[in-house]
């Protein structure tokens, strides 16, 4: 017979499940931004919503669990999880906020590659933090995370190889490349996030075993 970690009296899978939901809509989003750059300012409006919305669920987590004296698990795990989440969709929000101002005419194919797969290992930790109580479970997915994120580093490297090779011949282009840099950046940190998470969830499974 198999276990939950998230007994169903307690609150906090529903609100890590409603906190994933919303990353989730972030990142698809975001990802509809990347492969069609149409509309960008409502859907980059639509982003900060979300963001917006997504805070007050983190400040609820954050309630929940300091009114709460037995927890399921661990309570610097719900913490770690509620903060990861947290950040993961505030960095979204960077991204599409400078892809709103930047005033690009297009989007690079590295860039567009980078954020499928970040979309996907978003959506991998949605799965992840619905099956903690099954440990075999939870390895597939952190496989397909590793995978997405060793994927990711080669694509950040001939990212930044392709940004800085552009010909500087006038004021423009440096601007060019000191905007990508900054997108570059802000996606390496979301990736780098949700590895974390994932490595979080993972660590639970293992301490619960």
């Amino acid at each position: 017979m198999s276990f939950s970690l998230f007994p169903k009296s307690v609150r906090f899978f529903k609100l890590f499940s409603r906190q994933n939901d919303m990353l989730r809509e972030a990142v698809s989003m975001l990802y509809n931004v990347f492969q069609d750059f149409t509309d960008v300012e409502n859907k980059c409006k639509y982003i900060n919503i979300i963001e917006s919305d997504a805070n007050a669920v983190c400040r609820d987590i954050a309630k929940q669990l300091s009114r709460t004296f037995i927890t399921p698990i661990d309570r610097e795990d719900i913490h770690e999880i509620n903060l990861a989440q947290e950040d993961m969709v505030n960095l979204i929000r960077a991204i599409s906020t400078r892809i709103g101002l930047y005033d690009f005419e297009r989007m690079r194919f590295a860039a567009k590659k980078l954020v499928g797969n970040l979309k996907i290992m978003v959506d991998e930790t949605g799965i992840m933090l619905q099956k903690l109580h099954t440990r075999k479970e939870v390895e597939v997915h952190v496989a397909r995370v590793k995978t997405l994120k060793a994927e990711c580093d080669m694509l950040l490297v001939v990212a930044l190889a392709e940004n800085y090779d552009a010909p500087i011949d006038e004021h423009e282009a440096i601007l060019e490349i000191m905007k990508w840099s900054h997108i570059y950046d802000r996606i390496e940190k979301a990736i780098h996030r949700t590895e974390n998470l994932v490595d979080i969830i993972e660590g639970i499974v293992l301490k619960n075993a």
